[in-house]
Order: C-alpha cells, then structure tokens, then sequence
C-alpha cells in the first residue's frame, strides 16, 4: 500500500475524530436554523447594497454611513449567535487537530520521527521556517 491510500485511509478516520464530528454537527446544525441564515441572508444583501453605493459616482455618504452600521451591526448579531460561536469553537477545534497532523507530516518529510510529534502549543502553520520548534 502506498503513501496515497494510506493518507485516505487516515482521513477516514479523521472523520469519526469527536472534533470533526463536533464540526460537521454545528456547520449542518447552522445550515438548519432558519433565524441564522435569514440573518446570513440579509448581511448579504446589506453587503451588497454597501458596495453598490459606495461604486456610485455620486454617493450618498450618509447611506454609506447607514450601510455600513447596519453590515457591522448583522454581522455582529451573526458571530454572536449560539450557533455561530459553537461552530465557530468547533471549528478551533478541528483546526488544531489539522495543525497537529500537519506538523506530524512535515516532521516526517523533513526526516524526524513522525511519533515523536506532540500538539503544537499555537497553531502549526505548515512552515517550519518560522517554528519554533514541535520536535
């Protein structure tokens, strides 16, 4: 078996990992909260009443001004919501997870023993030219 279908195995079993499901759960939990994506909905069209204002020759600043308090103001209430700050924390989560294989990844191709690799402190940004250090 090569390195290829090892990896697909792997991300597999990633996705029966408690954070990935933890993820997977908040994103389709927010797909279905209808108070959510009416708010997502309406940030979108705010967002593009702003740009289409602020392309005008002649602008209404005081409209930019509205806009732009009322975009503030949605997205605000979006990132705020329940559902949003658990998918969001989620997210975090499953993020970490990734760092944590990509630093065991780029352990392995730069010849380190790859079970060596503990959780990175921060996030693992794949680069190990500014690590400082997870081996």
């Amino acid at each position: 078996m090569n390195a290829i279908d090892l990896f697909k195995k792997a991300a597999v079993a990633m996705q029966t990992d408690d954070r990935y499901l933890a993820l997977d759960a908040a994103r389709r939990a927010n797909d279905a909260d209808e108070e959510l994506q009416n708010l997502i909905g309406e940030f979108n069209l705010v967002r593009m009443d702003l740009n289409n204002e602020i392309g005008k020759e002649e602008r209404d600043e005081n409209r930019v001004a509205e806009l732009n308090r009322r975009v503030n103001q949605l997205y605000s209430d979006i990132m705020s919501h329940e559902g949003m700050v658990r998918y969001n924390q989620a997210k975090a989560e499953a993020e970490a997870m990734v760092s944590h294989i990509d630093a065991i990844i780029n352990t392995a191709m730069n010849g380190g023993d790859p079970m060596l690799v503990e959780q990175p402190e921060s996030g693992c940004t794949g680069s190990c030219s500014s690590c400082s250090g997870c081996h």
